[in-house]
Formats: structure tokens, sequence, C-alpha cells
């Protein structure tokens, strides 16, 4: 079985809508592809609507998060999306989107940048704005050659210039709000240090103790050292590893299926869920 469990459409800050990355997804050979919007649900009735046959679609999420001045995401699998405390604190981080993405054009305006709100809004469409359209608009721009080299401290990066705050949930409480709501925690990219600063080990282990499932090892902005470490700090911890694509269609370099999860971590995964089950493709 070849597992992608971390993927982003049109919803949030992709550029395939859900049904083109299902169908996409199908093409690559996966066998099972997780839905990860940023902070949204959004997509999954039309994933699950154009859903192939032989494909398998992971409900879950990207929730965004800060502890001690230090931002972190954190996916969640299979958790309910009707659960009501959950989908306060996920409209109050897509509310902030508008006005931290306008904060941040403010920004690269002051740093000379000629762009503009209209540009970042026709890029987003109807996604979750965020720092890849951005990213994008910087690229259509000039200003710098690849959406990659937008996430820098020159840039957009979490101590770059033109970074802004946005509302952001505390990890711990993530933890417990997509526990309750039936699903299952792993630590996004946990030592992508190009992206910005980087929790320490010691928090990456009080978020175990207090319920976290898994970490993210092998990931595009994991070297392989890098990669070593995350399995070994896993195994250390007694949280599942896991490995994913972070896909965002055209957006980024990833592929489909660039990195996968082992087939018996996937199972752990399912097994641990109360809120929501795998959808399996009947050729919609």
């Amino acid at each position: 079985m070849r597992i992608d469990l971390h993927t982003h459409s049109t919803a949030s800050d992709g550029t395939d809508t859900p049904a083109e990355l299902v169908r996409n997804a199908a093409a690559a050979g996966l066998d099972v592809v997780a839905l990860t919007d940023h902070d949204t649900v959004g997509g999954h009735a039309e994933a699950r609507a154009a859903l192939p046959e032989g494909l398998t679609l992971v409900t879950g999420a990207e929730l965004s998060c800060r502890i001690d001045g230090v931002s972190l995401h954190l996916l969640a699998y299979l958790f309910d999306p009707q659960e009501p405390e959950l989908a306060r604190e996920r409209e109050l981080v897509r509310d902030d989107r508008v006005p931290r993405a306008q904060g941040m054009v403010a920004k690269l305006r002051d740093l000379g940048v000629p762009i503009t709100w209209e540009q970042v809004a026709r890029i987003a469409g109807d996604g979750a704005v965020g720092r890849p359209h951005l990213a994008t608009a910087l690229v259509d721009l000039g200003v710098v050659p690849t959406v990659s080299d937008a996430f820098t401290s020159a840039w957009l990066a979490n101590d770059g210039r033109a970074y802004v705050d946005k509302h952001e949930l505390d990890p711990f409480e993530a933890i417990r709000l997509v526990k309750a709501a039936g699903g299952v925690t792993v630590f996004a990219h946990p030592l992508a240090v190009k992206r910005g600063s980087c929790v320490p080990e010691g928090v990456l282990a009080e978020l175990a103790a207090s319920g976290l499932d898994g970490i993210e090892a092998d990931h595009m902005d994991h070297d392989a050292p890098t990669r070593a470490r995350l399995h070994a700090m896993a195994a250390d911890l007694g949280l599942l590893a896991t490995g994913s694509s972070d896909y965002h269609g055209s957006r980024k370099t990833c592929r489909l299926g660039e990195y996968t999860t082992d087939p018996e971590i996937y199972g752990e995964i399912v097994r641990r869920a109360t809120g929501a089950f795998p959808v399996p493709g009947t050729g919609g």
C-alpha cells in the first residue's frame, strides 16, 4: 500500500481542487490519501464525491498552533467535523486569515514590493488565504524565483520581515480538542528548520505525554539525518512516525507520494480514531 497522509487543495492553499487532488492521487498510484487543508474541512465533500475506485480518503485538517512564540502545525485525522468546540476554534483561525494576510501585504509594500491585496485575493480564490498565496504573488512579481524562496527571513518565514502573527491554537489544547472529537494528532514537519524556528525537543516530549499520537518524520523539509533522528525520537517517546508529501499542487515542488506512511502505522491511526472513518472510493 502507498499512503500519503498530508495534502492540500484549493480549499486552503493548494492548486488542485479537491476532486482533482483525489484523481491525481489515484493516478500517482496511491492507495490512501489524506486531505488536510489548513484549518478547514471545506474540501472533504467534493473529494468524497469524486473519489476514484481503489483510492481511500482520510479526512483531516492541518491546525495552526503556537507555543512560546513558535508556530507549529498539527495534523488532525478522522475527527468529527461537527464537534462544536473544535469547529469553533477552526473558525476563529480562518476568520483571522484575511486581516493577517492584509497585514503582510502592507509590510511587503513598506519593503518596496508592488504587491496588492487584490492580487493576493485573486490567487487565493475561494481558498483559505495564507502565506503560499502571498509567496505566489512574489513569484509572479519576480521578487523571488520560487514559492520556497519566499519562506525566508527576508520575506515570509516565521521570523521574516513581512511576517504577521495570526490566531493560533495552543497545541496542548488542540490535542485535547481533537481527541474529544474522536481524532488522531500528528505533529507536522517538526524539524523543518528552513521554515523558521522549531519547538524544542523538550516540548515534543511534553506533547507526547499530553496525548500526541505521532510525528511526521519523512517530509521534504527533513534531510536524511533529520528523518533518522525523528524516527529515533518517535521510538523513544512511543509515537507513531508518519511520512507524507505535503502536496500543494503546482505551488510547491513536492509530488504526491514523495514520502509515504507505513501501512502498519496507518492501521494504528485508523484503529485509534472514533470520530470518523476512512472513505473507500467507489468510482465517483
